[in-house]
This record gives C-alpha cells, sequence and structure tokens, in this order.
C-alpha cells in the first residue's frame, strides 16, 4: 500500500512540477498555445482555454498528491483503520481504476504504465491483509 501511494505522490508531484515549471504539458506549436490564450469556454468568458488547462493538470495533480498522502498516512500510522474499510479500499481502488482508465484512454504509455503498477500494489496489499489478519 505504501509503495502504491508512493507511486501517486511521485506521480502528483512530478504532475504539478510540469503544471508550473514547465512547457511539457503545453502545446508544441506556438500558435496553438496562442490560439488557447485567447479563446474562451463556451460556458464562461471569466477564463481562457489555456488558464482552464493549467488548473485541469494542477487539480489533476491535486488529486494524486491527496491520494498518496492520505493513503500512505494510514498505511504507515492507521493500516487496521485503512485495512477494515470497506468504504476505503474500494474508494481507494476506484480512484486507481479510474486513473488507470483514464490513462488508456486519454494519456499515453508511461503514466498508464505507472499507475497500473500503483493499483497492482494497492490490490497486492488489500489480499496480503485480507489473508493475513482476517480484515
Amino acid at each position: 500500500m505504501i509503495f502504491s501511494a508512493g507511486i501517486s505522490l511521485l506521480l502528483g508531484i512530478v504532475h504539478m512540477g510540469f503544471t508550473f515549471s514547465a512547457s511539457h504539458l503545453l502545446p508544441v506549436h506556438s500558435a496553438v498555445r496562442a490560439s488557447m490564450a485567447q479563446a474562451h469556454l463556451s460556458l464562461t468568458t471569466e477564463t481562457t482555454v489555456l488558464r482552464a488547462w493549467i488548473g485541469f493538470n494542477a487539480s489533476h495533480a491535486m488529486a494524486l498528491l491527496l491520494f498518496g498522502l492520505v493513503f500512505g498516512f494510514l498505511a504507515m500510522n492507521h493500516p487496521k483503520v485503512l485495512f477494515e474499510s470497506t468504504f476505503l479500499l474500494a474508494l481507494g481502488f476506484a480512484m486507481l481504476l479510474g486513473f488507470a482508465l483514464l490513462a488508456k484512454l486519454y494519456w499515453f504509455s508511461l503514466p498508464l504504465a505507472a499507475i497500473s503498477v500503483a493499483l497492482l500494489c494497492y490490490v497486492a496489499s488489500v489480499l496480503v491483509a485480507r489473508s493475513q489478519t482476517g480484515y
């Protein structure tokens, strides 16, 4: 579980860094970037597509960070609470599975591989905990 949480935490840190301190998550073509900076969403004119894109990436990174911090904390400090809670275990599984599906459908191979390993570690930790302690 700690390894699963650590992978998520690392992905969140890298993603946040790429969001604010690098151009890795921006379009390669400067004309596309300029269009994004000028275009508004149909929903509102209070932001641009580029600003929304940055916000979406930051909130995505925050979700990974939150998952890694909460599940890592619980695994290290309160494993009984974590492994005895069907709600928490289902929530964590759903979150990682959701990230894996998004990676498969919309992202690229590196995040898919990393989140798949995190998901496998998560499932393995639950199975091991359940078999050893009867949770």
